[in-house]
C-alpha cells in the first residue's frame, strides 16, 4: 500500500490521545511496582517466618508466567471471582505494576546489601530505632544506586502497554486499530505508533544511560 501523508496526517490526533493513555499507565504502573517492590525486598529482608517464604514463591511465580496470561487471570477470572469491578486502565495499571514490582524487589534488596557493613555498624552503635536505620541510613543510600535499573523497568512498561489491547485498554496501539478499521488504511497508523513509541523510549534510554554514569562515579 502507497504512503499517504494525509492519512497519516489525520490519525495523528486519535495517536495522540492513545500515547497519553499509555504513558499514564506506565507512570502509574511504575509507582505500583516501584512501591510494591520496595515492601516485598523489605518483608525479604526481615525474614519474617511463613511471611517472607510466601513473598518469595509469589515473586517467583510471577516472574515465571508470561504477563499477558496474569493480565487475562486478573481482568477474566479473579475479577468475576472476588466481585470486583476494575476498568481496563485500572486492571492494566495492576497488572504491570505487580508484574515488575516482582523484579523491582530483586534490585532493591541487590541495592540495600550493596550498602557498606559498616554503615549498619555505625547505626547500631548510636543506637538508632530500626526505623530510623532504615529511613535515614540504609534507603537513602540504597536507592539512588538502583535508580538507573528501575528506569530501563519503566521503559519496558512503556513497551509492553500494548499487551493491555487484549482487555480493551485504548492505548496508542488500540487507537492505531481503530484508525485502521475506520479508513482500511493500516500502513499510516501502525507506522506513526511505532514512531511514537521510539520518541518517548529513545529519549528515556538516553536519561537511564546518563543515570548509570553518573551512579557509576558516585
Amino acid at each position: 500500500m502507497d504512503w499517504s501523508w494525509e492519512a497519516a496526517a489525520n490519525s495523528v490526533p486519535l495517536l495522540l490521545e492513545g500515547l497519553l493513555v499509555t504513558v499514564e499507565i506506565t507512570l502509574l504502573a511504575s509507582v505500583v511496582a516501584y512501591a510494591f517492590g520496595l515492601v516485598f525486598a523489605l518483608i525479604r529482608r526481615a525474614g519474617i517466618p511463613v511471611l517472607s517464604q510466601a513473598v518469595l514463591l509469589f515473586i517467583e511465580f510471577v516472574r515465571s508466567t508470561p504477563l499477558l496470561i496474569q493480565v487475562f487471570v486478573l481482568y477474566y477470572v479473579i475479577q468475576p471471582v472476588g466481585g470486583m469491578t476494575l476498568s481496563p486502565f485500572a486492571t492494566g495499571v495492576i497488572a504491570l505494576g505487580v508484574h515488575y514490582a516482582t523484579y523491582a524487589a530483586e534490585v532493591y534488596r541487590a541495592g540495600i546489601e550493596a550498602v557498606p557493613k559498616g554503615q549498619w555498624e555505625a547505626a547500631t552503635a548510636l543506637n538508632l530505632p530500626r526505623f530510623r536505620v532504615w529511613t535515614a541510613v540504609v534507603l537513602p543510600q540504597a536507592v539512588p544506586r538502583v535508580l538507573p535499573a528501575l528506569g530501563n523497568y519503566t521503559i519496558s512498561m512503556f513497551k509492553e502497554t500494548p499487551l493491555l489491547l487484549a482487555i480493551g485498554v485504548v492505548d496508542v496501539l488500540a487507537r492505531a486499530k481503530e484508525v485502521g478499521a475506520d479508513t482500511f488504511r493500516v500502513t499510516e497508523p501502525y507506522t506513526l505508533a511505532g514512531v511514537l513509541f521510539l520518541l518517548v523510549s529513545l529519549p528515556a534510554s538516553i536519561l537511564v544511560r546518563r543515570l548509570e554514569r553518573r551512579a557509576a562515579h558516585s
